[in-house]
């Protein structure tokens, strides 16, 4: 029994060495979102999420999945099996397909009609798979200014003019 014991005390003592300075875990924000694909069930997302790294060595990401909220509701999904590693105290750009169902988008316009909004909340919450750790989650919230729009009305052309 006590060599069980002590045969599994050496396994996580040497799993915790092999974590050397990972102490943090890493922070992913949108660096990008580009609408490739419009439909009328699902919309989908090209996605460039910014992964840093905070810590002293570096991390090989093979996999990922994250959902984005606006406003406390819904918004996009998306999951990527694509290899990246992140260098120690650096940072990479791994590009994902995300994808919007129609009652989400519908959500998301009705409230962004209802307008006075300067600004948008988001939240990206999701799980990296980093190669000998497993899974580790992260969150990010912030918000996000919204484009001024001009509601005044339009001057006409003078009689004769042309358009283009």
């Amino acid at each position: 029994m006590r060599s069980c014991l002590a045969i599994v005390s050496i396994a996580l003592l040497s799993a915790c060495a092999g974590l050397g300075g990972f102490s943090q875990k890493p922070e992913v924000s949108v660096a990008g979102l580009n609408l490739v694909q419009l439909g009328l069930f699902e919309q989908r997302f090209l996605l460039k999420l910014r992964i840093q790294n905070p810590n002293d060595v570096e991390l090989p990401i093979n996999g990922l999945n994250f959902e984005i909220e606006l406003n406390g509701q819904a918004f996009i999904k998306g999951l990527s099996d694509k290899a990246v590693s992140v260098p120690r105290f650096g940072e990479a750009v791994l590009e994902v397909m995300a994808t919007s169902t129609l009652g989400s988008a519908l959500k998301q316009l009705r409230d962004l009609q209802k307008g006075g909004r300067e600004r948008v909340d988001y939240r990206i919450v999701g799980r990296i798979n980093v190669s000998g750790l497993g899974n580790v989650p992260f969150e990010r919230r912030g918000d996000l200014q919204m484009p001024a729009v001009d509601h005044s009305p339009r001057k006409s052309l003078p009689p004769g003019s042309d358009r283009t």
